[in-house]
Order: C-alpha cells, then sequence, then structure tokens
C-alpha cells in the first residue's frame, strides 16, 4: 500500500509529492519539466480524434509534463474554424490526452494544460473581451476581477489548468508592439488590476472548476526596452526596479498567485531567465513565493544564441534551471540536455527535485491527480455564455476615453442625421480583437458598423459605408467610394487606427515563438503585437490622407480610434470634431462604441498612458522626474493627453479636499476626503485619482504617483465624500539601502481628475520622538 501514498488524496501534498518524487527515474523527472506544444500531439480529422504516435512515444519513455495550448487557435499554431475544435471536441481531446498520460505512463502523472487567455480564451468559441490597455482605462478592478473569472471557467471547462496571464509589464515606451497587452504606464495602477487577475483567475480554490494557474509575465523590465523594441535590453538600476517595475509583481506573489514567468530581455547584462537575484533572492527568498517558474517559448535558446551566455543548449540548460526556471515552455533544451547532464555530473540531482517538486506540488494543489477529466458537456454550456459576452460589452463601454468633443458633437443624435461609416476598421472583425486572439465566426463579433447600423434601427438605410483604404500600404483606389459616401452624410464617422491581426502566409510568423514578423506584403495590415514594433505613433499607410480628402467636404468628423498603442496625430487633433479612443475592444466592440456614440452610454474612460504630441517627446510617461527637463527647441515636454484623462457628457466639480491631520509621524496614517459633484444634466460615472508628491527627499522621486482611486456613479447634482487612507504604503519608496523607507518632511496630497487637474493639500509626516 505504500506504493499508493501519492495517489490518496488523505494524505497533505507535500508528502504525495516527496513520495512520487522518490519513485521517479531521472528521465521521469526530466519529463515532468518539458513542455511541448498541444496542438501538434493530436490529429482532427473528419470530426474524429486522434493521438500522434510521437507523443505517444513521449509518454511511454518518461512523460510530459506539460502541454502548451492544446486548444491554441491562430496562424502559428495553423488551427483554423475549419480544422478546429469546438467547445465540446476541446474538453474531449484534452481528455484524452489526460487519459492516455495516466493510463500509459509508468506513474500515471497528468498533465498540466497550459493556454493563453490574455484578453480570453484563445480557442475556437472562447469569448474574447477587450485587450488589457483597454480594460486597464476602465480603471474598474471590481469588472476586471469578474471577467477574470468568466475566463478561468471557460478555460477550466476545457481543461486548460493554468494561463500565462496576467501581463504585468510597466509600459515606459508605447512604440513597442505589446503595449496592447499591457494595463499602462502606472505600477500602483497594474498592481490593484494584478490582485484582481489572481483572485479572479485562482478563485477561492484552485480545485474549483472555475478557476485556473495565473502566471504573472514578464519578469521584469519587459516595458522597458531600449528603443521600445521587443526583448530589447533594460537599462535600469535596482532602486527603480524594485519601486516601478517589480511592485506590480510583489503584490500578485502577496496576492497568492502559483506561476512566474521571466523576461527574455536582460536587465543591467544579466538574462531574466538566469537571474538568480530576481528569481531566487527577490522573488522566493524576499516575497516568499512558493511557485512554478516557467520560462517564455525559446527563452532557454536564447542564452546561447541571442544574448550568448551559454556555450550550446546544454550549458543554457543547465543554467537556466540552477537558477530557478522550474519548466521550460517549448521543453526543447530541458528535454534534449537535461538527462544527459545529470549523468555527466553537470547537474545535481537536488536541483533536478527541486524543480520537479514545484511541478508537482501545482498539479497537487491543482487537483488534476483526483479529478483530471473535464464534463465535456458541460464546455458547451459555459463557453462563450450570454452573461460573457454581457461582460465583454460591459468592459468594452467602460474602457473607452473620449478625448475631444467640440461644441457636444457628441453624442450623435439617432434620427434625422445621415451618417457615414467609413475607414479600414469599421467593419474588419479581426481589426478590433487585437493580438492572442482566435479565429472568429462573422457572427460572432460586433463591428463598429454593426453597432450604428443595430442602434438606429429602422433608420439604419441612412448609414452609408466604405472602408477607403487599409491599415498599411499607399493604395488610394478606395478614396472615391469613401468620399462619394461622406459627400452624401451630414456626420462621418472614420474608424481608423491600427491592427494586431495575425495572418496566415509564409514568413509572417516566427516559428520558433509564434511571435509575427515584419511583412512588406500589402495585405498584411499588422502594425501592433508582439513582434511588431514602430519607429513612429502617427497613422500608418493612407488613413491620414483619406481623412483629410474627407474632411474638406466639410462634414462633421466624428474620429474613432481602434488600435494597441497610442497614436500622435497633430492634424486629427486640430481639425476632427470628436475623438473616441477605444483601443482594440473585443467581439463586442461595435455596439460599446455605439453606445458611446449615441450616449446611450455615458463615457468614463480614462487613460493610463500619456498621449504625446509627437513621438519625438518619448518618453512622456506621467511620473517621471523633476529633472526630466521643460521642453525641446520646437515644442514643451508636456503630453497632448495626460496620464488619468478623460472626458464625459456631464461634468464634475472638486471641492473641499481635506486632511484628518496635517501633520503625522512616520508609521501613522491620515484621511483623505474630498467631495465631488456631478454638476450636469445626466449620469455619469468619474474616476477620482489621489497622487502624492514627495516634495524633498534623500533621493531624487517622481514628480507625482499615483497612489488611490475610487470608480463612482453620480447623478444629476448628487454630491459623494470620497474617502482615501494615507499611511506607509502610499508615502514609503525605496531608500538608499534598497529597503522600503518613509522619510520626515512634506508631501503634496492631490486629488483630482487627472494626473495635471488635481486639489492639493499639504501633509507634514514628523521624526520619530
Amino acid at each position: 500500500m505504500n506504493l499508493l501514498i501519492y495517489k490518496d488524496k488523505s494524505k497533505p501534498i507535500e508528502e504525495r509529492v516527496e513520495h512520487l518524487i522518490g519513485l521517479m527515474t531521472i528521465e521521469e523527472k526530466v519529463g515532468q519539466l518539458v513542455q511541448p506544444f498541444g496542438w501538434q500531439v493530436y490529429e482532427h480529422t473528419d470530426g474524429e480524434l486522434s493521438l500522434h504516435h510521437d507523443f505517444k512515444q513521449q509518454v511511454q519513455n518518461g512523460g510530459v509534463g506539460s502541454l502548451y495550448g492544446v486548444l491554441r487557435a491562430d496562424p502559428w499554431t495553423g488551427v483554423t474554424l475549419e480544422n478546429g475544435l469546438s467547445a465540446k471536441q476541446g474538453a474531449e481531446a484534452v481528455n484524452m490526452i489526460q487519459r492516455y498520460a495516466i493510463e500509459h505512463s509508468r506513474l500515471g502523472i497528468p498533465i498540466l494544460i497550459g493556454e493563453e487567455c490574455s484578453h480570453g480564451h484563445m480557442a475556437i468559441d472562447g469569448t474574447v473581451f477587450p485587450v488589457p490597455l483597454s480594460i486597464g482605462s476602465t480603471w474598474n478592478v471590481d469588472l476586471y476581477r469578474d471577467m477574470c473569472r468568466a475566463v478561468a471557467s471557460e478555460t477550466r471547462a476545457q481543461g486548460g489548468a493554468v494561463t500565462y496571464s496576467p501581463v504585468l509589464d510597466v509600459v515606459r515606451d508605447p512604440r513597442w508592439g505589446r503595449t496592447e497587452e499591457c494595463f499602462g504606464e502606472d505600477p500602483y495602477l497594474i498592481g490593484e488590476f494584478a490582485v484582481a487577475a489572481v483572485e479572479g483567475l485562482q478563485g477561492e480554490s484552485l480545485l474549483s472548476e472555475h478557476s485556473v494557474a495565473a502566471t504573472l509575465k514578464h519578469f521584469a523590465g519587459y516595458g522597458s526596452s531600449e528603443g521600445g523594441r521587443n526583448a530589447g535590453p533594460v537599462h535600469m538600476g535596482w532602486r527603480e526596479l524594485l519601486e516601478v517595475d517589480l511592485y506590480p509583481f510583489q503584490k500578485a506573489v502577496e496576492a497568492g498567485v502559483q506561476s512566474v514567468m521571466p523576461a527574455y530581455n536582460e536587465i543591467d547584462g544579466v538574462p531574466c531567465t538566469v537571474n538568480t537575484e530576481l528569481l531566487d533572492d527577490i522573488l522566493r527568498q524576499a516575497w516568499g513565493f512558493d511557485g512554478l517558474i516557467i520560462t517564455d517559448c525559446g527563452a532557454i535558446e536564447m542564452l546561447a544564441s541571442g544574448h550568448d551566455v551559454a556555450e550550446d543548449g546544454s550549458d543554457a540548460a543547465v543554467q537556466a534551471i540552477r537558477a530557478g526556471i522550474d519548466m521550460e515552455m517549448s521543453g526543447e533544451m530541458f528535454g534534449s540536455h537535461l538527462v544527459e547532464a545529470v549523468h555527466a555530473g553537470k547537474l545535481e540531482t537536488g536541483v533536478l527535485d527541486r524543480a520537479v517538486r514545484r511541478v508537482l506540488t501545482l498539479k497537487f494543489r491543482l487537483g488534476l491527480f483526483d479529478k483530471p477529466y473535464v464534463n465535456a458537456e458541460r464546455a458547451e454550456q459555459v463557453i462563450g455564455q450570454v452573461e460573457h459576452i454581457r461582460l465583454a460589452r460591459q468592459l468594452a463601454t467602460e474602457g473607452i476615453v473620449l478625448l475631444k468633443n467640440v461644441n457636444s458633437t457628441l453624442p450623435l443624435p439617432k434620427t434625422s442625421k445621415r451618417i457615414a461609416v467609413i475607414g479600414p476598421n469599421a467593419d474588419q472583425i479581426y481589426n478590433q480583437l487585437g493580438d492572442y486572439t482566435s479565429p472568429q465566426q462573422r457572427s460572432r463579433v460586433v463591428t463598429v458598423l454593426d453597432g450604428i447600423r443595430g442602434k438606429l434601427g429602422k433608420e439604419h438605410s441612412g448609414v452609408l459605408y466604405a472602408p477607403g483604404c487599409r491599415i498599411k500600404g499607399e493604395s488610394r483606389e478606395g478614396f472615391d467610394n469613401a468620399l462619394a459616401c461622406a459627400a452624401e452624410a451630414d456626420t462621418v464617422v472614420m474608424v481608423v487606427g491600427g491592427s494586431s491581426a495575425r495572418d496566415f502566409g509564409e514568413g509572417t510568423i516566427d516559428l520558433k515563438t509564434g511571435a509575427s514578423k515584419v511583412s512588406d506584403h500589402d495585405w498584411n495590415d499588422m502594425e501592433c503585437g508582439e513582434g511588431i514594433d514602430r519607429m513612429t505613433l502617427g497613422l500608418a499607410g493612407v488613413q491620414l490622407q483619406l481623412m483629410q480628402e474627407v474632411y474638406r467636404l466639410g462634414k462633421e468628423l466624428v474620429v474613432v480610434y481602434m488600435n494597441g498603442r497610442p497614436i500622435a496625430e497633430p492634424w486629427v487633433e486640430e481639425h476632427a470634431h470628436a475623438i473616441v479612443e477605444a483601443w482594440y475592444p473585443g467581439q463586442e466592440g461595435g455596439h460599446a462604441i455605439a453606445d458611446i456614440l449615441f450616449g446611450d452610454v455615458n463615457p468614463s474612460g480614462r487613460l493610463t498612458l500619456s498621449i504625446p504630441k509627437h513621438v519625438g517627446q518619448l518618453p512622456v510617461y506621467y511620473n517621471g522626474k523633476r529633472s526630466r527637463g521643460k521642453r525641446y527647441l520646437e515644442d514643451d515636454a508636456e503630453p497632448r493627453y495626460p496620464f488619468g484623462y478623460g472626458l464625459s457628457y456631464t461634468t464634475f466639480s472638486y471641492e473641499r479636499l481635506t486632511l484628518s491631520a496635517n501633520s503625522i509621524r512616520a508609521g501613522e496614517s491620515v484621511t483623505v476626503t474630498v467631495d465631488v459633484t456631478n454638476t450636469g444634466d445626466r449620469e455619469g460615472a468619474e474616476v477620482v485619482q489621489l497622487y502624492i508628491s514627495d516634495t524633498v527627499s534623500s533621493v531624487t522621486r517622481p514628480i507625482r504617483e499615483l497612489k488611490g482611486f475610487c470608480k463612482l456613479v453620480l447623478q444629476p447634482g448628487e454630491t459623494r465624500t470620497v474617502v482615501f487612507v494615507v499611511g506607509s504604503d502610499q508615502l514609503q519608496y525605496i531608500g538608499r539601502d534598497l529597503q522600503p523607507v518613509v522619510e520626515a518632511g512634506r508631501f503634496s496630497i492631490q486629488v483630482g481628475r487627472h494626473s495635471k487637474d488635481t486639489l492639493c493639500a499639504e501633509l507634514i509626516v514628523r521624526e520619530d520622538e
């Protein structure tokens, strides 16, 4: 009976893990650390599922610890609507994989199924929510937590047990193609969403059929790469790293996250994949993290070919596992070299056992040994359910930011006016979904054209449409048709911006990592997303020229941006009557944008990235140092739209900013109150933002830092008192000794609508007596 200890669910997890490790061969241990590509292990032909011979052999010869992207569908995987798996079939496929692993491996260890879920499960039929940049713009942490519960439910219903989200990178240069995957430029804001992600994805118990293990990425500094180029070097000192980029990760670790993924980049010459100061000293020793560390795809190979800090694949694999890596996504380096490294005495069995222990512990925590299979019928009921679609619409609506609205151009009336909807993003479903999105049935996605026609009902015959041009390319062959439509209309809604839609086609996909590659083909409209970094922030192709031609007709011009990074176009700022920033709003984006355009919903989104006037101003993030300078020769250094900015169809006033005490000792707290009134004539949601500025400090500090926020709905004429508590967590910073400190001195407490519009009060922190 002793041999059954690891199968006895009444035993403590630690005891089960240690017993199982004691039974395993070196080959079986290494097998637990590899994660092959999941879509390559099965065949789906004429509705029938079967497992590939190579996978069966791998299971029998030592096992497979994990599979990446069994259900992932996109151009990289080659999984399409035609050959992909439905919700039920996906669950059946995972069950088939698990059953084979359990019944045909010596020890019957279940497989950890890892899936991409940045803004919805990246599988056929999964609900596509707005991208994280849009979610951040909602400033609604509770709503995001609900979304994460929905995503976890859909993923676990098909057998997915761990997701590679949330992305907690702090964006410093929005030319970076992965800006859309991030919440914004502020660590405090990102930290709040990080905690919500962990709570929503993991739930109260990992054993629940509504929970998956979350993975934090990319650890760390990934959003601060040189020149905004993906995975480029990061030049950052430890103080800034601890205070800014590591802050959201620490909050998520404190919330109990189960998995962390190191970033591709180096920091001060040391690749994160082998940075023991990050992976061990900080993450495990200082923060107490006891979960799994998994590489990004191809990261270990990059040590020997890219970073060039390893002689070869074997050296890279040994360096990585010694530094604290527990599992390799793709598994090529670990699978090829670790067994030999142990036999040759290059890798200690204790180091190998440490990694295996962490992998098995997560599997036990998820209940995979005791309940490895899912109910395929239930997957059909959970995935894409009406409540999830409603949630996607609400998130998209709250994430839309109204940037400009001259003479109340918006909201538009629903009658009398003829509307021309023009632009490459007006009726192109994939251009509104963002990167890391699966193929979609046309009927599941609501475009802006769909939304406007649906909003006007019987009047939709007065809606004219022309794409005008593509996102990229110089062709103007669609201009004449677009201008003809615009000439007949009273109002023109121009839907322009970017695209992160991945393409099928030779040369557009990095076959090792799945990242896109820049292509000069006109048919490839992708100008954002992983691997697509830009030199400018202007509109690509001839979109601006199309807009200028339309403007010359003298029509009311409403611009809707749909994009994955900020757009800096001075001409648009000067000439458009209204500008709406929708980011990539997901499958319900068309409904959400129409709700805003016609006033059924009052816009409440606020920027989480500062938008520059010109790309030459970068970096322009709001929480820079006082010493960064005031201006350039051509213009000042102020952004076009500051962090926290966003207009509403109503107005708000702030009065009576009050501190419960004007002076406190370090370690004490003070209550901050402010009265916020809706001074307009309709209901509206306001995001009340708290900033703190350390007036004099031992090391240089940011001009101001966000330290609290609250989103509240106010009726016309309604006043509400908003309360914040300011204590050590809000006043401290990382001192010269790299430890948190609250220094005595003056602090400016600022509360208002955005980072450039606040009321101020002074707080004195006294020395301890």
